[in-house]
């Protein structure tokens, strides 16, 4: 019979882990700023897999439009922060329409109000494709995605077009990130978890059965779609002001980063929240490491040339072998806690005798 831990000892283990996570935080500047924008980076990842998870992986909504809730609220926090002689500045084509024009806020509020703009525009394209089923709804939100890039790119009036936005602040950083990682596993946590998260899992498994049980399944599907809307803005937000510069070609906020956390939550488990977050740690250095494929790698004497998006490539087969022998991921649609880890080293404790 497995021992099961007592709630009290499950407390005081997770207010020690976020203890150990505060110190490391407050001291991760020690191996140097390219380690601390990585960690940063990780948490950043981590807010856009676990958002993405609440719809593919939580309600089973198969959505490709992530991408585009992320650049909605990459633009709107960096243009409510750009001072405004950086707007003048930069806006040389077409001037900045009224009010942006005249707007500088802090960050927090720009972020949050990215977060909500994401939001509504999850409404807006939520209330008719979630009409949808299957891959109709899939291929819905990667047209929506893809729209919204090409409306970037075009509104120089609003985006300043292919031109993009230079000289974003760098506001972001590892106490921002992880802070909002933090409120983010906690409402999404909270929300499985909840009776609508239990509805949400029934709907998961079979959308019909839960509508004749009585669920509200469009008015469930839609309120999941658009929390994620929300943090995946927050996510834009937190990222343009850790890169600091946005442009609307496809590989920086087009359909491949929609590609990248998709990858993240396939590695770490669909439905799993800590998987997500896993997966995105995965990604984050593994796709950094990856990069020496990119350039000149010298072997004993020997030059091997670098081959531009060999990183995406080994990633794409990595994607493609864990979807066909591995679907279930690390975590599968299960949560890393201590009884699972007092378990696991239990069973190894016991096959070592």
């Amino acid at each position: 019979m497995v021992k099961r831990i007592p709630l009290k000892i499950n407390l005081i283990l997770t207010i020690a882990f976020l203890i150990g996570i505060y110190f490391f935080l407050s001291n991760v500047s020690v191996l140097g700023d390219y380690w601390s924008r990585i960690v940063t980076l990780v948490a950043i990842y981590s807010i856009m897999a676990v958002s993405y998870t609440l719809v593919n992986g939580i309600t089973g909504i198969f959505s490709l439009g992530q991408a585009g809730f992320i650049a909605i609220g990459a633009y709107t926090s960096a243009l409510l922060t750009l001072s405004l002689q950086q707007k003048e500045m930069s806006f040389f084509i077409q001037p900045l329409i009224w009010p942006l024009n005249s707007i500088q806020i802090g960050f927090l509020p720009a972020t949050i109000i990215g977060g909500l703009v994401a939001a509504f525009f999850a409404f807006l394209i939520g209330y008719p494709s979630l009409r949808l089923t299957g891959d109709y709804f899939a291929i819905a939100t990667l047209a929506f995605a893809e729209i919204i890039r090409i409306l970037i790119q075009n509104l120089y009036g609003v985006t300043n077009g292919t031109l993009g936005l230079k000289g974003i602040n760098p506001y972001t950083n590892v106490w921002w990130a992880w802070g909002w990682l933090l409120v983010t596993v906690l409402i999404i946590g909270s929300l499985k978890y909840s009776s609508y998260g239990r509805a949400l899992r029934a709907i998961s498994e079979d959308p019909v059965a839960a509508k004749v049980m009585g669920i509200d399944v469009f008015r469930h599907q839609m309120m999941a779609f658009v929390i994620s809307g929300f943090f995946a803005g927050i996510s834009g937000a937190l990222y343009a002001h850790w890169i600091t510069t946005l442009d609307p070609r496809p590989t920086s906020l087009g359909v491949m980063l929609t590609f990248y956390v998709l990858i993240m939550i396939v590695i770490g488990g669909l439905g799993s929240i800590t998987g997500a977050i896993l997966g995105a740690i995965f990604f984050a250095f593994v796709s950094q490491w990856l990069r020496i494929f990119e350039s000149n790698i010298t072997i004993f004497g020997f030059t091997i040339p670098g081959v531009p998006g060999m990183s995406m490539l080994i990633l794409s087969v990595l994607f493609i072998v864990v979807m066909i022998f591995w679907r279930r991921g690390l975590m599968g649609k299960e949560e890393l806690n201590w009884q699972k880890i007092y378990n696991f080293f239990k069973k190894v404790e016991v096959q070592n005798e």
